[in-house]
């Protein structure tokens, strides 16, 4: 299910330095692809995740990149020589609590 380029992700730009690099895809809806990215500890300030469209990935989140086409309910965790890329069925479970979460 790869995002189309005009779509939106959620991301923390100010926490992309950060590490280790989360990513986890929830259900698209309304414009966005359903990604949310952020380095480090999530922060449930609401102003923690900023729109981006998916194209402007390969510049600010190249890391992310190749993980994109994963379908909703996954989950990507990248640290120095770590990788771990799981399926998480509770992303999908209770839509309205993620929809709050993560809103743009």
């Amino acid at each position: 299910m790869p995002p189309e380029a005009g779509q939106k992700v959620g991301i923390s730009l100010g926490s992309l330095k950060n590490v280790p690099l989360h990513a986890v895809r929830l259900s698209p809806e309304n414009g966005t692809c359903g990604w949310y990215i952020y380095g480090g500890e999530y922060s449930p300030d609401a102003d923690f995740y900023q729109p981006l469209h998916v194209a402007h990935l390969v510049e600010r989140c190249p890391t992310i990149v190749p993980y994109l086409a994963l379908p909703p309910g996954w989950r990507v965790l990248i640290a120095l020589d770590y990788e771990d890329v799981w399926f998480d069925g509770e992303l999908l479970k209770d839509v309205t609590a993620g929809k709050k979460l993560f809103d743009l």
